[in-house]
């Protein structure tokens, strides 16, 4: 797994006020779909694409909180935007005090910024059908971005996510090449055991990011 060549912006001290700016989220939207018009190859999806979830993850002002509440049973995946023709998705994974995935696989490109807290990705290789860990784990601090492809020599599409944190909560902020809830993926034990399964997500309903009647009045 491969952190992406994108500095990591500084942050303002000052707490920000959550979820005021859902504008960001909008205007991440809108140019993510406007980049996959242009059916560029993968390679430019995560490059031009990372950049883009660079800029929205430099600002912690804009996800409501109830799109970033923890569970003490698991981490979460909320949906915050299914393209209508599936072409990607984004989702919020809020990670509890010590929480983790199991190895797992995507079967397609993913990016994935990191928001608020810190994580740990620890990518692995399938050799006869077992996990092998590659390389020491990735470290993601808020404002990096990172890529996953099961297409990519560079990148790998085999990880395991955890929050870097035993006492607070992180928050990432994922974006994948497909409706990522709907699609059939694998979890693999250290014995060589694979699992089939389909994440689904966390929520019921999305943001509200075309309500622009608050935007309107103060302009």
């Amino acid at each position: 797994m491969t952190v992406l060549n994108i500095a990591t912006p500084s942050r303002a001290p000052a707490a920000p006020v959550r979820g005021k700016n859902l504008w960001r989220l909008r205007s991440f939207i809108t140019e993510f779909s406007d980049l996959l018009s242009t059916a560029p190859v993968e390679e430019t999806i995560l490059y031009v694409g990372g950049d883009l979830l660079r800029q929205l993850v430099a600002q912690d002002d804009w996800l409501p909180d109830e799109f970033a509440r923890p569970d003490p049973e698991r981490y979460q995946q909320y949906l915050l935007h299914a393209d209508s023709a599936q072409r990607f998705s984004i989702v919020s994974f809020v990670w509890g005090p010590g929480q983790r995935t199991p190895i797992h696989d995507h079967t397609v490109w993913g990016l994935i910024g990191m928001l608020r807290g810190a994580e740990h990705a620890q990518s692995y290789a399938l050799r006869g059908g077992v996990p092998r860990k590659i390389g020491e784990p990735v470290l993601l601090k808020p404002g990096a971005v990172e890529a996953v492809s099961p297409h990519s020599e560079e990148l790998h599409d085999v990880h395991q996510v955890s929050n870097a944190f035993d006492d607070r909560v992180s928050v990432s902020i994922h974006v994948y090449g497909a409706n990522i809830g709907a699609v059939r993926r694998s979890v693999y034990h250290p014995d060589g055991q694979r699992k089939p399964f389909i994440s689904g997500y966390s929520n019921a309903t999305l943001p509200n990011i075309w309500d622009l009647s608050a935007e309107q009045s103060s302009s």
